[in-house]
């Protein structure tokens, strides 16, 4: 009877482990549990993490096998699978921190960062939290690696080594954001993304076309938002979270609401944020320049010239913001997990402030320059599977559909006519990606992607005098852009020391416009415009680990982009006095880099890493002079201007130097340092050359970090060096109004640092206490680039609760 009973209890032991096999991960010196640790097999690829209480299960992963354990700030650790028995507690040891990175965006699948032959930087969900950004833009603005340039307060554009807008590339839980109308000047799309909701967020530096496609010549801005948690068993698991925020320099107030809901086969996460941010008041000590004088209302159909009170005040510059977030999660018992999600963002209006800077004879020349609001909703239904078979250990396909409304209203000062252009773009996109572990260290990452965006765009011109209201050119032809894509990445590790990774795509890509609805306003000598084309892009690069001590990864890679309906079909006014008008013969232009980064690491307490890059744009698309009929000069808007156009008619090149420094002085002190240099050249219509627009002068972020208990806080500067008038771009010396003046009154750029205080305090489990200062000295600074001054001193609180 005994040996009965202990056969039974046996076998139910054995039932239990193979329902849950659950570990704990603790830190080794606290005991306290560790969050979103990533766990991780390479052989098969399978991947969990840690849930808020340190545990995950590993019922899936195979019986035998190393498993690795990465969380940043942490030493990566490898088990064998067969040491992890149900129950057991692993305790990781604090130390240096970029090679225990793991990221998604390199490849689509998770890897450790130290196999990855080129540059990726992960921002955690902790330090986005801790950080407190109001945008998702100021989120990586304040990382200090990516540059953040802004025309207006609703805005932000990043600009990654020398390239930026349609060069760059923005994804949302492997979904690309970009879309056809994505256009060579500054964006402000990104801000449709919560910050309040992003989980992780990585940069790729550099291109990314093998992965990602068009567009990923300057780098690839992945986030990741807040997915959903399953419960580790049988009983219902839920976590509710609150936050609030208050800054003083836009008078925000802010309040997001977050709740997950998790059961062992379903889990549920929603999630909702208001923004409300009042006029930005700059600082009280720089360029007076930059001070805002005047500002324009209309009374009773009249426009008037105010002076301003306080000259300090961006007015106007404010908006209010939604966002909203849903997905619902179900997996079964053999691998399969379906997921659905819907995103919705949505702005009010808001001032382009840049453009109401301008004046034209001393007067100013808009009355109104304000984009309508700027709406994106994303739905995305997503099936992933992990299982070994003859063509796959994991499998994932994304099924997405975006929804994209834009508008832009503009008035000059003393005209009844007020011109609307309004866009909206359906964008549907499929993505199959696959990954199979080939043995003895080979890996291959798969897939194929098909993406169709549909461009509506009208215009109208009302009469505020009496409320005429006619119909007026579009800004763009109604359009269908089209792209499909096969790709493969061949990856292979000896030893955990080295590491060779190869990929490659064949991108076909087509666009129809049609431009009839326009002929009555702009004669063109076409009706439509038909493109049908194809790109090969590769990349090759190693990851080498001499020792502990070193790092060396060099990379050689190719990127494109192919024409889009903003650079074939657009009419708009680049600056006074020109016009573009579209071009419907352009062909893809393509991007060439390579790169090194070497890392040294001295112990457990202070690592350096180095990288270096050159590119090459060949073929670039850029405005050019053109003519129209014949005529090198048109009538638009009232004014005779000079006809320009897109055109494949130069090439630009970039070359930079990134530094990165860690330190880990003990006694819970840390300081940090990174920087970035770089240096652009493109080509000019006449065969010479200009330094690169969007090529930004050196910039970083150094600062004091400590950390112990439930308090965390850091002393940073964030710095820009001066962009000189000799060093600016052809381009933006005709922006005098954005710029200040040198001693013989010429544009430039000045430098800038503010430094910066920020708090955390953990008042117990569910409290959590932030506060801060930003620009403690009262800088008044405009980032190059930007219409927008940055803000002046800036206390910022916030409150965040979870039940």
């Amino acid at each position: 009877m005994k040996k009965i009973i202990g056969l039974c209890g046996w076998l139910c032991t054995v039932a239990v482990n193979l329902q849950a096999q659950i570990v704990r991960l603790v830190d080794s010196e606290t005991r306290d549990p560790l969050a979103q640790v990533v766990i991780f097999m390479e052989d098969p690829l399978i991947t969990t993490h840690t849930n808020d209480e340190g545990k995950a299960d590993l019922s899936n992963f195979p019986s035998s096998g190393n498993v690795h354990f990465h969380l940043m700030g942490y030493q990566p650790l490898i088990v064998q699978r067969s040491a992890l028995k149900s129950g057991v507690t692993i305790a990781l040891k604090s130390g240096y921190t970029s090679l225990a990175q793991v990221v998604v965006s390199a490849n689509r699948w998770a890897q450790p960062r130290g196999e990855v032959p080129f540059k990726v930087k992960s921002i955690s969900a902790d330090e986005v939290r801790f950080q407190n950004p109001q945008t998702a833009a100021d989120l990586l603005g304040q990382s200090g690696e990516v540059f953040i340039q802004k025309s207006q307060q609703g805005g932000g554009s990043p600009m990654i080594r020398g390239f930026a807008t349609n060069r760059l590339l923005i994804s949302v839980d492997g979904v690309r954001m970009n879309t056809a109308i994505f256009r060579s000047g500054n964006l402000q799309n990104i801000i449709s993304i919560d910050p309040f909701a992003v989980e992780n967020t990585e940069v790729l530096f550099g291109p990314g076309s093998v992965m990602y496609g068009s567009d990923a010549i300057g780098g690839v801005m992945s986030f990741y938002t807040l997915q959903p948690r399953f419960s580790l068993n049988d009983s219902l698991q839920t976590k509710v979270h609150l936050a609030t925020r208050y800054a003083s320099a836009n008078q925000e107030m802010a309040g997001h609401f977050d709740a997950q809901m998790g059961w062992k086969k379903w889990a549920l996460v929603l999630s909702a944020s208001h923004t409300r941010f009042g006029d930005l008041q700059m600082g009280s000590h720089g360029p007076d320049e930059y001070l805002r004088p005047w500002y324009v209302s209309t009374i009773s159909g009249v426009d008037v010239v105010h002076q301003n009170t306080d000259p300090q005040l961006q007015t106007p510059s404010g908006y209010s913001q939604d966002n909203f977030m849903a997905k619902l999660a179900h997996r079964n018992d053999n691998g399969l997990e379906v997921s659905y999600a819907f995103h919705y963002s949505g702005t009010s209006d808001y001032a382009r402030y840049d453009r109401l800077l301008r004046t034209r004879n001393s007067a100013p020349r808009s009355a109104e320059w304000k984009y309508g609001p700027q709406v994106w909703s994303l739905q995305q239904l997503q099936m992933k599977h992990t299982g070994a078979s003859a063509l796959y250990d994991a499998i994932s396909l994304n099924l997405a559909m975006q929804h994209f409304e834009e508008s832009r209203i503009d008035r000059d000062f003393g005209d009844a006519e007020r011109r609307t252009r309004t866009e909206e773009v359906d964008a549907y996109s499929v993505n199959l990606d696959l990954n199979k572990s080939l043995g003895n260290g080979h890996s291959l990452f798969y897939g194929a992607e098909f993406i169709w965006n549909d461009v509506a765009s009208s215009g109208t011109d009302l009469n505020i005098t009496n409320g005429n209201l006619v119909s007026g050119p579009s800004r763009y032809p109604q359009s269908d852009w089209y792209s499909w894509a096969l790709f493969t990445t061949w990856r292979k590790n000896w030893e955990e020391r080295l590491t060779v990774q190869a990929g490659l795509r064949y991108n076909g890509f087509g666009l129809k416009a049609d431009f009839s609805e326009n002929l009555d306003f702009y004669p063109f000598p076409f009706q439509t415009a038909d493109l049908n084309n194809g790109a090969l892009t590769g990349s090759a690069g190693i990851e080498w680990q001499p020792n502990e001590q070193w790092n060396v990864s060099t990379h050689f890679s190719t990127a494109f982009r192919s024409p889009n309906v903003d650079d074939i079909g657009k009419v708009f006014d680049s600056e006074p006095g020109s016009v573009v008008i579209p071009n419907p013969d352009l062909q893809p232009e393509y991007a060439y880099t390579a790169e090194i980064d070497i890392a040294r690491r001295f112990g457990q307490w202070l690592e350096l890493d180095v990288v270096a890059y050159y590119t090459l744009l060949q073929d670039a698309l850029v405005r050019r002079s053109f003519q129209l009929n014949g005529a090198d000069s048109i009538l638009y808007d009232g004014e005779m201007s000079q006809v320009q156009a897109m055109q494949n008619a130069a090439q630009a090149t970039v070359w930079g130097i990134e530094g990165r420094l860690e330190a880990r002085l003990g006694g819970g002190f840390v300081f940090t340092s990174s920087v970035s240099y770089q240096k652009g050249e493109e080509e000019l219509d006449d065969g010479s050359t200009s330094p690169l627009r969007h090529a930004a002068p050196l910039f970083g972020r150094s600062g004091l970090r400590f950390e112990r208990g439930p308090l965390r806080w850091e002393l940073y500067s964030l710095y820009s060096a001066e962009r000189s008038f000799d060093e600016m771009p052809q381009e933006e010396i005709s922006k005098d109004y954005l710029y200040a003046s040198d001693a013989q009154g010429r544009p430039y750029s000045p430098g800038w640092n503010t430094l910066n205080f920020k708090l955390h305090y953990q008042l117990n489990p569910q409290i959590q206490l932030q506060g801060g200062v930003e620009n403690l000295t009262d800088q008044r600074y405009r980032p190059y680039s930007s219409g927008l001054a940055g803000a002046g001193r800036n206390f910022i609180f916030g409150l965040r609760m979870g039940i």
